[in-house]
């Protein structure tokens, strides 16, 4: 992507640097004198560009203050018209009842404050992973620097561990590897050289270049910055962390669409109700608007909120057991609509290890077993393991002794010292029963070649305590392949190669994503002390192949089955070859079709056309974070709920603005991670199948709380609108309301999020996007059972009212009545489609039956406590009235079994015969 430079040649008497220049494909000469920089750059020339480009840091971003926090909480409908009616009710000198509305009005805007409060940070993370301190020549000598200090034309050292303080043209290479995971994706660090690539390469092949934030694994480079601060690759991608959007999760859009349709109706209902109380009901305007106050508290369901975040919290508690951290709490639902979960691959599919998966000698292919680092595993052929071979025990001994890796174990896992290519040729002698630890005493080593770029192997000279000297050799197969002429027997003889065989075969393993090396050995001269690359170019001795792969995660493919059958499909967007990503994908069982995009193809492809083929490529290879943004943008366009994985820097773009970011939290960066939504602690691809799971139960929790509230709500409502009309007493108050919605209610309410998930709920297609909580059976069980409360509520009412002729009594008769229907139908919510009197459904769980017990005290409390006559104006009930209360609550229940029975037989009708 072409940049700008902010800085114009008017601004300086230097010229800027060419931002916008292909400097991998320049050489380095071309280079310095693009920067006007042929040598070591003076004081004066370093402050002057310094004022000119800036210090070498990514800028800050500003903040939302707590002022801008707390009144995005306010933005909603269902405040406004709380807030209104707190107002008016205060100023007709109702205090409590505008008390109690503004204390649910200041508990609901709390809960969103302080979630809200924890802001993303991941701006700040990539900051932090820009190097501190810069080794740099200026004209008066070597200097250790603040890396903010650094400016385009500067010289720059590089040596193992060092954090490449800024993007740099290389000019001078020994030897030098650079991890550029964080950015590329791509698993193995990767060899530099000075020499120009191609203008049109990708970032993981412009291997002239060294990028500001990665790590150099070995060897030394001298090169000019070319690139600092914002204009630098990371800063590239900081630029566009912070211009991607967060979207909001289709849960909160179904709430903020069902909070303004019920506020529009309430509002409207209210007006109706109020002009039609005028004109039937008789009462003073006064008290008639007292009524419609009274009738808004109750058609709003304040506890929906609350119980909204209790159900998501214990969603987050259980994701936590499952290892994964959940830094916004609607994502938990959100991961139950999930129908396209876009992986990066290494680190995340894939263990982030390299391993020895095949090889070939003496004519014959073995497999290695095992994963990643551990000794545990075999050398196979056709699944069996392989009997004593004096061949593979040579190439055992070869990959242990041209060896300067190290594995050690750490808390019970394996940590490697040195490159992880050899590490994992160290495990390959491990597993063919090689013995390492005597291996350096029985052939000491004498002297070495080291790797290096220009050569392209390494060779090491060894003696045994019988006389005998031999120098083995690892590299490219093609370098090694052209120091050979012969090759070594399964039976340890030697004969003439074939070098079109091999070639074959190691074309063979490359298609197959397999990163090759050549093994051999040259026997030399008795006595020999030293190592000549010319004495090594001819007579050496092929003893094979071996193909490397950083190996998918067993639990990864089994996950991604899960997420198969659930109806999900997995993509994964990678920056690693083609090849790779094919034999990966290949493994994992992800691929419905045999495509692999790659970047420069999908640079290729219009909006329209990624749109048509994003729905049947699951591989995309060789990916920029512009490349992984488009795709997770394209396929939320096809109205897919995307989550993203991943644990590069090159990753937080997508996961911020996908549906659901989640990172890895053990390899995974401090940017990818501030990015995402939620993180898992143990880089397990099968925590996320776990947490779709979780997400699922989630949300069908939810839509039992909304079918156990609103039918309270509703009977509510539709009671203070029969008594209005028809100019009868007020069954409830408003305050009786409130008490009953926020108190009773939301106790029990709670339990349903406890609810442990259904049977097949894995086996079940993802809902759509924009599917509404309230749909079919909900609407329909919703008008039920309001209708079912009116009838409890009045009758309640009438029977008191004609037994003890008490407004009083009748009143806190209603409100225990209406709270023992809310008993009894908690436990017909609980299992919407199957029988609830069973022993399953009457002992409920343990959360249950205290909520249960909860609820009753509640209520005695209510009904039989002076405070509460004063405040609420209850009275003390007979037996007799509670008995009525019970009555009607296990009517409730009965007639819900009949309703379920009856729903349930009508399916069976209409089923269509097997």
């Amino acid at each position: 992507m072409p940049r700008q430079s902010s800085v114009t040649s008017q601004d300086t008497d230097h010229p800027p640097a060419p931002t916008d220049a292909d400097w991998h494909a320049l050489d380095f000469s071309g280079a310095r004198e693009q920067l006007e920089a042929a040598g070591p750059l003076t004081d004066a020339e370093v402050t002057a560009r310094l004022a000119s480009y800036g210090p070498n840091q990514l800028p800050e971003t500003s903040r939302s203050g707590p002022l801008a926090r707390l009144g995005r909480q306010l933005k909603n409908f269902l405040i406004y018209v709380l807030m209104t009616a707190v107002v008016i009710t205060a100023a007709l000198g109702h205090w409590v009842d505008a008390g109690v509305i503004l204390a649910v009005v200041v508990i609901q805007t709390l809960v969103g404050f302080i979630q809200e409060g924890k802001a993303e940070q991941a701006l700040s993370a990539i900051r932090h992973m820009l190097a501190p301190k810069a080794r740099v020549v200026r004209e008066d000598g070597q200097h250790q620097v603040d890396a903010a200090g650094l400016v385009p034309g500067d010289t720059v050292l590089l040596e193992p561990g060092d954090r490449v303080p800024a993007d740099i043209r290389l000019e001078k290479c020994h030897n030098l590897k650079i991890e550029e995971a964080i950015l590329t994706g791509e698993s193995e660090a990767v060899d530099k050289t000075t020499e120009p690539v191609d203008p049109g390469v990708a970032l993981g092949d412009q291997v002239s270049m060294a990028f500001s934030g990665t790590m150099v694994a070995t060897g030394t480079g001298r090169g000019v910055v070319v690139r600092t601060g914002a204009q630098s690759e990371i800063g590239r991608i900081s630029g566009l962390l912070a211009t991607t959007t967060t979207l909001k999760t289709p849960l909160l859009e179904q709430m903020d669409r069902f909070a303004r349709i019920l506020s529009i109706i309430v509002i409207l209902a209210g007006i109706a109700i109020f002009f039609g109380g005028l004109a039937f009901s008789g009462l003073e305007f006064r008290e008639l608007f007292m009524a419609v106050v009274g009738l808004t508290v109750a058609a709003i369901p304040e506890g929906l909120p609350a119980i909204l975040t209790i159900t998501l919290a214990i969603g987050v508690r259980q994701m936590a057991k499952r290892k994964a951290v959940v830094r916004r709490m609607p994502v938990i639902e959100t991961l139950g609509a999930v129908s396209v979960i876009c992986s990066d691959k290494t680190g995340t599919l894939t263990r982030n290890e390299m391993m020895v998966t095949a090889l070939v000698a003496g004519g014959q292919r073995f497999e290695v077993t095992g994963e990643g680092y551990s000794f545990e595993g075999m050398v196979c052929q056709k699944g069996q393991p392989v009997a004593e071979s004096v061949l593979l025990a040579e190439m055992a001994r070869a990959s242990a002794l041209c060896n300067d890796a190290s594995i050690s174990n750490r808390d019970g896992a394996s940590v490697i010292h040195g490159d992880p290519m050899e590490a994992a040729l160290k495990v390959f002698a491990r597993k063919a029963e090689f013995d390492i630890d005597a291996s350096s005493g029985d052939w000491p080593r004498v002297d070495e070649i080291p790797f290096d770029t220009r050569i392209r192997f390494m060779a090491t000279l060894h003696h045994d305590h019988h006389g005998h000297d031999v120098a083995y050799l690892k590299g490219a197969p093609e370098r090694i392949l052209d120091m050979c002429t012969q090759e070594v027997t399964a039976a340890g003889d030697t004969v003439t190669m074939d070098h079109k065989v091999w070639e074959a075969t190691i074309t063979e393993m490359a298609s197959e994503g397999l990163r090759v090396l050549a093994i051999a050995r040259k026997p030399m001269a008795g006595g020999a002390r030293s190592l000549v690359v010319e004495d090594l170019e001819q007579g050496a001795e092929l003893l094979g192949v071996v193909g490397l792969l950083d190996p998918p995660r067993q639990e990864a493919i089994r996950a991604i089955e899960d997420c198969h059958n659930a109806g999900i499909r997995v993509k994964m967007i990678t920056g690693d070859h083609a090849l790779t990503a094919g034999a990966i994908a290949r493994k994992l069982g992800l691929r419905k079709s045999e495509r692999v995009l790659t970047g420069k193809e999908l640079d290729e492809l219009s909006d329209e056309q990624l749109k048509e083929l994003v729905g049947e490529v699951d591989v995309f290879a060789r990916t920029s974070p512009e490349h992984k943004l488009r795709l997770v943008q394209a396929l939320q366009a096809l109205h897919g709920v995307v989550a993203m994985t991943g644990d590069g820097v090159n990753d937080a773009p997508a996961l911020k603005r996908a549906d659901v970011g989640i990172a890895m939290g053990v390899k995974g960066s401090e940017a990818a991670r501030e990015a995402s939504s939620m993180v898992l602690l143990d880089d397990n691809f099968a925590s996320i199948a776990a947490a779709v799971r979780e997400g699922r139960t989630v949300y069908a929790n939810l839509r039992k709380a909304i079918a156990f509230l609103l039918p309270i709500n509703g009977g509510e409502s539709v009671s203070l609108v029969t008594a209005l009309l028809l100019g009868l007493t007020l069954p409830i108050s408003a305050l009786q309301i409130l008490w009953v919605n926020m108190v009773s209610s939301v106790v029990l309410a709670m339990t349903l999020a406890f609810e442990p998930p259904e049977p097949g709920v894995m086996k079940q297609p993802p809902r759509a996007k924009d599917e509404s909580l309230l749909q079919g059976f909900v609407v329909w069980r919703v008008a039920f059972v309001s209708l079912l409360f009116l009838i409890g509520i009045f009758g309640a009412w009438f029977w008191a009212m004609h037994r003890y002729d008490n407004a009083a009594m009748a009143g806190t008769l209603a409100v225990n009545t209406l709270v023992a229907m809310e008993v009894f139908y908690l436990f017909a919510v609980r299992y919407l489609d199957t029988p609830s009197i069973t022993l399953r459904g009457v002992l409920g769980t343990p959360i249950v039956l205290l909520a249960v017990a909860a609820v009753i005290g509640l209520q005695l409390l209510f009904t039989y406590t002076p405070w509460f006559h004063a405040t609420f104006g209850t009275a003390a009930l007979t037996v007799e009235s509670l008995i009525f209360a019970t009555l009607a609550g296990v009517a409730v229940l009965v007639l819900l079994e009949l309703e379920t029975a009856i729903r349930n037989g009508v399916k069976k009708v209409k089923a269509p015969a097997p």
